[in-house]
Order: structure tokens, then sequence, then C-alpha cells
């Protein structure tokens, strides 16, 4: 009879790609795990690894093998860690990667609340407008902005966001207010330094959507310096509107071209996988989705 366990210890060491790397991963000496394969081998009478000091690689038959029992060996192991997860609070560290300026349109409260309702859980937040690789970088959850491409990764839409045009009272009363979109080509624009690469604002109107080449001589990569360059009078900015509500219901800020905005783009939860998600990572996934959907990112 085949040794279960042994045929479990065969998907751990082709997962790690060594005997040393699943060891350490199981806690069990190298040799032993030598010792269950050459068992697994002779009972299945079959060679299933080629070895070597240095090179681990399958035989077709352990090819075979493995593509018709990993499946399943995930599966249970999935169905013990929800049983375990069931019966504990969530634990250990989530690392979150997020655009440079996501706290400029989220308020801190609600990370604040899942951190009050799990005390056991760490959350350490990676914030860059530079897309993360979620596996070589350990993240366990991104946030997305736009359409996301084709891949590997659980996607969960939160929601959308869009951007609005708007200029200091002071720029404009001593450069006009533009009452066409084709105007913004010869005002100062505001920008983050790749649009500034691109020199053109996508937008749309009520006959639909518009290409507008722009210039200016101040452009920034965070939305945050965009905002406070715009309240100092250097010019117009088209910037997430959650970020400028506060200024424009203060008068600091005013809509410009209001008819005008730029499309919506969706804002999603990414993640690599679902089956052997941590339970703090579920937590974490779950308590954001219900939060921001409810923010005023839908508003």
């Amino acid at each position: 009879m085949v040794d279960l366990n042994n045929m479990a210890m065969f998907v751990q060491i082709v997962d790690a790609g060594s005997f040393a790397d699943a060891a350490r991963r199981i806690g069990v000496p190298p040799n032993t795990l030598s010792r269950r394969i050459t068992q697994l081998e002779e009972s299945l009478e079959v060679r299933l690894l080629h070895r070597s000091t240095r090179n681990l690689a399958l035989t077709d038959a352990g090819q075979s093998l493995y593509e018709r029992c990993a499946p399943q060996l995930i599966d249970l192991l999935e169905v013990g860690r929800q049983f375990q997860d069931g019966n504990r609070e969530p634990i250990g560290k989530v690392r979150v990667a997020a655009p440079a300026d996501f706290f400029e349109v989220f308020l801190m409260s609600w990370v604040k609340d899942f951190l009050t309702q799990h005390p056991k859980v760490q959350l350490d937040f990676v914030l860059s407008d530079n897309r993360s690789d979620l596996i070589a970088e350990g993240i366990d959850v991104a946030f997305r902005v736009g359409t996301l491409p084709d891949s590997s990764l659980v996607a969960r839409k939160i929601g959308t966001i869009r951007q609005v045009l708007a200029a200091s009272p002071e720029y404009l009363q001593t450069h006009g207010v533009p009452r066409e979109v084709e105007e913004l080509a010869d005002h100062a624009c505001i920008c983050s330094t790749l649009t500034a690469i691109r020199k053109m604002w996508q937008l749309v109107g009520s006959m639909g959507p518009v290409q507008i080449g722009i210039t200016g001589q101040f452009h920034a990569n965070t939305a945050r310096a965009q905002m406070k360059s715009t309240l100092a009078g250097m010019g117009i900015c088209l910037l997430p509107e959650p970020i400028l509500r506060d200024c424009l219901a203060t008068g600091q800020l005013v809509r410009v071209l209001p008819q005008f905005e730029s499309p919506s783009s969706d804002v999603s939860l990414v993640y690599t996988s679902r089956r052997q998600i941590p339970s703090a990572v579920t937590a974490f996934v779950e308590h954001a989705s219900a939060h921001l959907q409810m923010s005023s990112l839908n508003r």
C-alpha cells in the first residue's frame, strides 16, 4: 500500500525545488525525505526523480504523479487550514502595496478599526507608484488603479475613481478662466511626471472623449505635491476628486471646466491566490473591501 504521507512529501519536494528546501519547510532532515521518496518509488515500482548533489528533475512518471496529486493535496491542506482558522483569531504580518498617495484618498480610520479588531495582526504598507511584483517582493495584498492585465492574480473591484480639473482663485484671476477645453493648451498645467512625458490629458465630456496637449513648468510624482502647487497658484491640476474635495468645499480651489473629467478608473484589491491564504490576509481583504466600497471613493 502506498503511504500517503510519502506522496505529500513528494509534492512538497517538487514545490520547493530541492530536498534541502523542502526539509526546511517541513521540519525534517533531508536524509529522511530522501529515504521516504525511495520508499515511495519502491512501492510504486517506478523512478520519480533524477537526483544529484545540486539538481533535482522529475521523470515522466514523476511529472504525471505530481500533476495528479498536487491539486488534491492543496485541497486537503486548504480544508485543514479553514478548520484551524475557524478556531483561532487572525495573527501575523500582512504586507500591503498601495499607490504613494493612497492615504490622501482614504482616511486612516478604517486601518485603525481593523487593527483594533485584530490586535495580533501587523500591517506593513509599502507606498509606491511602482507596480509591485507580489511574489518577488513578498506582498500579500495590493491596491491597483486602472485596467488590470491578464494574470494569475485574484482581483476584487472595490470601486471607481475619477479625476477633475481645479485651480486656485488667484491663478484664475491672473490667467483667466478657460471656457473651452482647447484653452487648456494655453494654461500652465500641473501633472505627474509620467503624464508630463506624454504631455497629454485624456478627458471625457458630454460630446465624448477628448485628448488635449498640455504644457507647464512644474510636474511632480505625487498627488500631494501637485495639489500644493495648485494651491500656490502655479497652474491647473487634474487630480482624483477625493483628494481635492476639502479644498473645493472651502473655496481654496475651484473646479475648472466642470463638464469635463478624466475617464473613471477601477480600484481593485489583488492577491496571489484563493488557496491557502493566511487568516490575517483574508480578514484584511474582507475589512478593506467592505469599508472602502462604502467610503467616499464611490460617492
